[in-house]
């Protein structure tokens, strides 16, 4: 046969040939190909968040956390019983530091969930799952003062937060939960009382989560916010479906984004001991929001506090403060309308510049979140009244956002905890997803510590090298940071869910020096919520306001502020910038001491309005 094909359609031929060839080799080796293993929650993956932290300097910090809450007298085991496989008993629950019997002494009030929501009335009573005040006895050791104080709450507890309303000097507390949220008023005498349903906070259902005080309207008062989450309810097919989220079945029940948004809740305090719910007038419903978090704070240094919203599976929000009551949500517009899985809030000025950044902890594979406010960048415009205040998220740049990959962030907190004068990071992580060897249980992680190297190297994570408790996993929810025993640094209570609490003790952070600010406010609220204070020493230039950041579900020491101060042996100046906008310079302040501070009433002005009236 003679072969009369061209050139050309041999070439073809060829390239068919070859091309036939490849295929079937692909073809092969994918039908061949051993399947991956499953992606089990908080393992490390080859090539991807194995290598994803930065090296290790040799000059970190020798500082390190240990738990020491059975000898300090702490015994705490967050919910009794077996889950059920329902929202509401995964997320919680939060702490909070403040000292509510005035002895100079912190003391911690710990949230619980009293079991699994089928429990029955009679099972609830007797439950050993329930809310408790911890009495710093100031040697290193805490009481259970619970049933005395009359605060011992039993429910599906989600949040707390310290808050003198009436201005007595005593902290009231509000705890939130799966239900209805409960204010107890500090009689002074080491008892509360019940006054949510006659200070008009009390009897509305829902499903209540992270709350902040703060003097929205500079009025002298305590104003309260409360996030709403979801519109829950309990429908045994959803229970039943799953989806699959990075190869873990998740019952759709324990999905948010299967619920609605709640609406979040704005009381303006009336001054009287009594509240107004001025939510829709002010501006903050966040309707469209699943809220867990929210933090007061004045971001553009204007004077007046706004307010910033962490949602699940929607935007977040930042609510600018008008000055006469009401609030512009200018989210988009300050860049910071994140469409992630927001849990846990810090804030607080890392970098040094003399503005409040922020830092949020998200889901899992979204990376957390290093908010930098451009406030002191745009100084110039500013002046000339041009633009609003901005951030931009810096994570990634700065050693934060790749390492949360494979994490599941809640609580954290911006804490100095080897007092070298700049702000690290706490954050607490624990999966939702369930564990898929025995589903009645949730998958543990393990805890992360930033040291701040500065704003030029930034953020580099210590935790392996700061003690056991951060080489071992737990499903941790709530942190809350303070000085429980007065020696100059900052230690750490983490709640666990489903699990024993942590007290965790700062071991070296003290070797620095330091100083700690106590306010009391006359004109302004008496616990000086929203003052700022800046500080100089040295080569240390440092800035706080007092009581913002709330972590997820819980709240920070209110009432002091602890500065770092390096290797400084004298602080040269502290201003602080009362609420009333009276401004308080004090000089050549002695370092490793207690500093208590009065505001002066005299050069203090109320600016504020009762609620809008």
């Amino acid at each position: 046969m003679i072969n009369t094909w061209s050139r050309r359609q041999r070439r073809i031929a060829l390239t068919v040939l070859i091309s036939g060839t490849v295929a079937l080799i692909v073809g092969a080796v994918v039908i061949f190909k051993p399947s991956p293993k499953p992606y089990v929650p908080g393992e490390p993956i080859e090539g991807l968040t194995d290598e994803l932290s930065r090296s290790l300097p040799s000059d970190y910090p020798p500082v390190t956390y240990t738990d020491v809450s059975l000898p300090a007298g702490i015994d705490f085991r967050h919910f009794s019983g077996q889950r059920t496989t329902q929202l509401p008993e995964d997320m919680g629950s939060g702490a909070a530091w403040g000292d509510y019997d005035r002895d100079g002494w912190l003391d911690l009030y710990v949230v619980n969930e009293v079991g699994p929501l089928t429990m029955s009335a009679q099972q609830i009573a007797s439950s050993p799952a329930h809310n408790v005040l911890y009495r710093n006895r100031g040697d290193g050791t805490f009481e259970d003062v619970t049933a005395q104080a009359g605060v011992g709450y039993r429910g599906c507890g989600q949040a707390a937060a310290w808050g003198d309303y009436d201005n007595d000097g005593f902290l009231d507390l509000i705890v939130t939960n799966y239900g209805v949220n409960v204010l107890y008023h500090n009689r002074g005498d080491g008892t509360f009382a019940d006054t949510s349903e006659e200070a008009g906070i009390g009897g509305v259902e829902g499903y209540w989560a992270g709350a902040s005080w703060g003097d929205y309207n500079r009025d002298g008062t305590l104003d309260l916010y409360v996030c709403g989450y979801v519109q829950y309810s309990y429908e045994a097919e959803a229970a039943r479906a799953k989806s699959r989220q990075y190869d873990a079945p998740v019952p759709a029940a324990l999905n948010p984004s299967t619920y609605e948004p709640h609406r979040n809740l704005l009381f303006c305090n009336k001054g009287d001991g009594t509240f107004r719910d001025v939510t829709h007038s002010a501006g903050v419903e966040n309707l469209a929001g699943r809220s867990l978090s929210a933090t007061w704070c004045d971001f553009d240094d204007d004077g007046w506090p706004d307010l910033y919203v962490a949602n699940d599976v929607s935007d977040n929000v930042l609510f600018h403060n008008r000055g006469d009551g009401t609030f512009e949500d200018i989210s988009h517009n300050a860049w910071v309308a994140d469409y992630r899985g927001a849990m846990g809030l810090a804030v607080g000025d890392w970098d040094g510049d003399q503005d409040m950044d922020l830092f949020v902890t998200h889901w899992i594979a979204q990376e957390n979140a290093l908010y930098n406010n451009m406030l002191s960048d745009f100084a110039d415009v500013r002046a000339g009244g041009g633009a609003a205040v901005n951030f931009t998220d810096v994570a990634d740049q700065f050693g934060l956002g790749q390492i949360a990959l494979d994490y599941i962030g809640w609580g954290t907190a911006f804490v100095d905890f080897n007092n070298d004068g700049r702000l690290d990071l706490f954050v607490v992580n624990g999966s939702t997803f369930q564990q898929n060897q025995d589903p009645r249980f949730l998958a543990p992680m393990r805890m992360l510590l930033f040291w701040n190297r500065g704003p030029q190297d930034g953020f580099f994570e210590v935790g392996t090298v700061s003690g056991e408790v951060f080489s071992k996993r737990y499903v941790g929810r709530g942190l809350a940071v303070g000085d429980y025993d007065n020696d100059g640094d900052n230690d750490a209570f983490v709640v666990v869910n489903g699990g024993s609490a942590m007290l965790l003790k700062n071991e070296g952070g003290n070797a620095n020096y330091w100083l700690k600010v106590r306010t009391i406010g006359r004109a302004s609220n008496r616990f000086g919520v929203g003052a700022k204070l800046r500080l100089a020493a040295g080569d240390v230039r440092a800035m706080r306001e007092v009581g913002s950041g709330s972590s997820y579900y819980s709240q920070n020491a209110v009432g002091e502020e602890l500065f770092g101060l390096g290797k400084a042996e004298r602080v040269d100046s502290l201003v602080i910038t009362w609420p009333s906008g009276a401004i308080q310079i004090l000089s050549d302040i002695a370092v490793n001491q207690v500093l208590v501070v009065t505001e002066d009433e005299q050069t203090g002005i109320k600016t504020g309005s009762r609620c809008g009236q």
